[in-house]
């Protein structure tokens, strides 16, 4: 009784001298753990659990927090089999995550990313706010249920910086239909409040510009293209500050560009910036000429400079975030997701010094997204008090019964895999069985192939209890391949044992033959 009281007292003590230390040291610590593990220090005592859900903590973590790249693969049909969305996460390393993100169902699409907030686009009446590293989420109705011709792309996600409010934006037409491939209405709904704005604009905008080069948020405002025919570049700018929710216009750079292109907004180091390159006419998606990236220097001066001029190259590109610090990511006409060094202002990547990150088929490379993504603590408990944000009311996600084959697959999956470590073990024992019923040449033979085996039989870890994401379920496939096939030569190793034991006990009538070995041998 004395020691548990001991212990006890020390463990408090322990606890004590952490919690005496300065604040502002103790903040240095925990600015340094990764939101993985704050999570699970969050239970550790009364003391860490308000320190780290702090508000100004939250924010100081957040902007210490590196700048990771999430690349989306929306949910598809390939040659009549449906495959669920997914992603994929890259750290600083450039190394990528294995496990599926939980708060992406197999549905959804991907609107935006912000501050560790995923915007997501649901087949259902709700756009889901979900923070990928707590799995915290929320939905809020969309501004119009059972809109025609809705589409995930005319959603966008952003955060003011100067007025701490996180905006989800809707580009409609004022006739509530898109027919005329236009809209003059942004719907904007700030999270927490009761309901949606309409900001109304004083011009048709394009919305297959919206589609097909994207929405980018820089410094409180939203950026997108609009068709211009008296351009240059047969388009310019929009922007929506989100602050004051005004538009503007901003015109392109003077310079005149040939052929059939294709035009990308981006953000790149902070900066809003334009992408552009000729594109086959029976491929709009796909570049066939020199890449060029201009930067707006001054949105007061209208001010462009352009910034890379990348190679010709059979490529796709990402958006809406394609350049991660210094590396541009390209995708190849086979599925190949690529990754190119940006040397210097003005210099493109050259193909030596490209690295292959991924394999992403049967995904088409047409249809990725690329954002920019950090893991963070940001709350959304406090956004759950208003009527226009709930709990999902209707059946979603992997429950549905499109997704029940695929379901399927995985679990015949995760059977054959046991079965392969059983075959494994049991042959094994076998094996070792029968080395000690064996002569010494016999002997000398099985316990070489045993080894040799060993060698290629990985060590066995616990498998997953967490989804793969579709990159590493590939892989894993791959590896149980192998292992069935490791495995095959172990039973063929086990036969092979067995006869040549048989053989030398029937040359030799003064041993007997062992009738529990030979018994082992055939199950």
């Amino acid at each position: 009784m004395d020691s548990e009281e001991t212990k006890t007292k020390k463990k408090q003590k322990e606890q004590c001298i952490i919690n005496c230390l300065p604040r502002d040291l103790i903040e240095q610590i925990f600015f340094r753990i990764p939101v993985s593990s704050l999570l699970k220090c969050i239970g550790v005592c009364k003391q860490w659990r308000k320190f780290i859900r702090d508000p100004e903590f939250i924010a100081g973590h957040l902007k210490r927090a590196p700048r990771c790249a999430l690349i989306f693969f929306p949910q598809e049909s390939v040659q009549g089999k449906a495959y669920p969305s997914d992603a994929v996460i890259f750290d600083e390393a450039w190394s990528q995550s294995t496990l599926a993100v939980p708060v992406i169902g197999p549905d959804d699409f991907l609107c935006g990313s912000c501050n560790g907030l995923l915007c997501l686009y649901t087949k259902t009446s709700t756009i889901k706010i979900a923070n990928l590293a707590t799995g915290e989420s929320v939905h809020l109705d969309k501004p119009i249920k059972n809109l025609k011709g809705d589409h995930f792309s005319f959603y966008r996600f952003a955060f003011h910086q100067i007025t701490k409010e996180y905006k989800v934006t809707h580009f409609l037409d004022e006739h509530k239909n898109y027919s005329q491939g236009t809209f003059n209405i942004v719907q904007v709904y700030t999270l927490g409040s009761d309901k949606w704005k309409d900001v109304k604009s004083s011009e048709a905008l394009s919305l297959s510009c919206v589609k097909n080069s994207g929405v980018v948020s820089v410094d409180g405002s939203m950026f997108w293209l609009t068709e211009d025919t008296e351009a240059s570049w047969k388009h310019a700018v929009i922007s929506l500050d989100l602050n004051e929710e005004s538009f503007s216009r901003i015109q392109l750079p003077e310079v005149t560009l040939g052929g059939y292109r294709r035009y990308w907004i981006t953000e790149i180091n902070g900066k809003l910036c334009i992408a552009t390159g000729k594109v086959h006419k029976d491929r709009p998606k796909m570049l066939h000429d020199k890449l060029q990236i201009w930067t707006l220097d001054s949105i007061i001066e209208q001010r462009w400079s352009q910034t890379y001029s990348i190679p010709y190259a059979h490529n796709y590109l990402a958006g809406p975030h394609f350049v991660h610090r210094d590396k541009i990511m390209m995708q190849g006409p086979s599925c190949d997701l690529y990754l190119y060094e940006l040397l210097g202002k003005n210099c493109g990547p050259k193909l030596n010094n490209r690295v292959k990150q991924l394999n992403f088929s049967p995904h088409k490379p047409d249809n990725m997204q690329s954002y920019i993504f950090v893991k963070s603590l940001v709350r959304l408990d406090a956004y759950k008090k208003v009527g226009i944000v709930h709990g999902s009311k209707q059946r979603e996600g992997w429950s549905l019964k499109k997704w029940e084959a695929w379901e399927r697959e995985i679990y015949d999956v995760e059977d054959a895999w046991k079965q392969v470590f059983e075959l494994e073990q049991d042959s094994l024992e076998i094996l070792q069985a029968l080395v000690m019923r064996a002569n010494e040449v016999i002997r000398q033979r099985i316990t070489m192939e045993i080894n040799q085996l060993m060698q290629h039989l990985p060590e066995q870890h616990p498998r997953s209890l967490r989804r793969l994401n579709m990159v590493e379920l590939k892989r894993d496939n791959c590896k149980l391949k192998a292992r069935m096939n490791n495995a095959k030569d172990m039973v063929k190793a086990l036969k092979q044992a067995h006869v040549d034991i048989c053989r030398v006990h029937a040359s030799d009538p003064r041993k007997e033959t062992s009738n529990s070995a030979t018994n082992i041998s055939q199950e």
